[in-house]
């Protein structure tokens, strides 16, 4: 079903769940190549910009969260973009939908869309959905700095998951975003000058949002390497820790295992009819069991 949004000149479709007669419709009313109209009908497409004489046709990728708010997942934003048209096609992110309602909403109430060209809708459009990217960026951020309070916290099972988690994200956000910053450097550098004029410097002020948003992403790699090497220390340290307690501890009772052991056999030893030989024993026992620990004190083994 197509949804239309009339403002002036400029008109607003947005397509949720194209059919084939929907992009039938796009084919022979505007003339879009056929090769966009294929990626219109797959998911999952590279981001890119085609560049053509009257329109543009851009694909681009942006997170959001699932419904547990945990994992990040892609959203696709398709978009046709000419001179009096904007075309949103597809699933596309929340912030697509929720405007293009905001604005059939005023439209049925009589109010006046404040947009007037294809360009400045484009802009107003990258420009929420990477303020919401923003938002996100640093709820990653937050969980980073948690993760690094409670590095100390002794709950290593909760530490992992949260870093495996948080880990996987962040490599989705990296390889979601990397591919775009060449599409973004193509509206500064202008390669892509839409069709009004003097939009450079809002052009400009999309890539800084997208720079800002790459340079995070970075940042929270790095960080993420960091907390996870961290945590790897501290984990083998412990590890080495008990390792340690419990040699010392074989060692002290690798002595008295002999010595029970020895008088354990069916053979004649010395003190054997002697009626204070067991307390003869325990006592040996106790002196050897005390020496060792007061040398491994001493050592600073313990």
């Amino acid at each position: 079903m197509i949804e239309t949004i009339k403002i002036g000149r400029l008109r607003w479709l947005n397509i949720k769940s194209p059919t084939e007669q929907d992009f039938e419709h796009l084919e022979n009313t505007y003339h879009f190549h056929q090769l966009d109209i294929e990626d219109c009908r797959q998911a999952n497409q590279r981001s890119k910009i085609d560049e053509y004489d009257d329109y543009y046709f851009l694909i681009l990728h942006f997170p959001v969260f699932d419904r547990d708010n945990r994992f990040i997942k892609t959203r696709e934003v398709k978009i046709f973009w000419g001179e009096d048209f904007i075309i949103t096609v597809g699933k596309s992110h929340w912030i697509v939908d929720n405007l293009f309602a905001e604005a059939l909403a005023q439209e049925k109430r009589g109010e006046d869309f404040e947009i007037g060209t294809s360009d400045a809708l484009l802009y107003l459009l990258l420009e929420k959905i990477m303020y919401e990217t923003l938002f996100l960026l640093r709820k990653v951020g937050l969980e980073l700095e948690l993760i690094n309070r409670e590095l100390f916290s002794g709950k290593p099972t909760r530490i992992i998951e949260r870093l495996s988690v948080t880990r996987k994200n962040i490599i989705l956000l990296n390889t979601m975003l990397k591919p775009q910053l060449r599409v973004f450097n193509k509206f500064e550098s202008g390669s892509v000058q839409g069709f009004a004029d003097n939009m450079e410097d809002y052009w400009g002020n999309i890539l800084d949002y997208y720079n800002k948003m790459w340079d995070m992403t970075e940042d929270y790699g790095e960080l993420i390497n960091g907390l996870s090497t961290t945590f790897d220390s501290l984990q083998a340290n412990k590890t080495n820790e008990i390792m340690k307690i419990l040699t010392l501890i074989s060692s002290i009772i690798l002595p008295l295992t002999f010595l029970t052991g020895l008088y354990g056999m069916n053979v004649s030893l010395p003190l054997e009819k002697n009626p204070t030989a067991f307390w003869v024993i325990i006592s040996v026992m106790v002196v050897v069991g005390a020496s060792m620990f007061a040398y491994f004190r001493r050592k600073k083994w313990m």
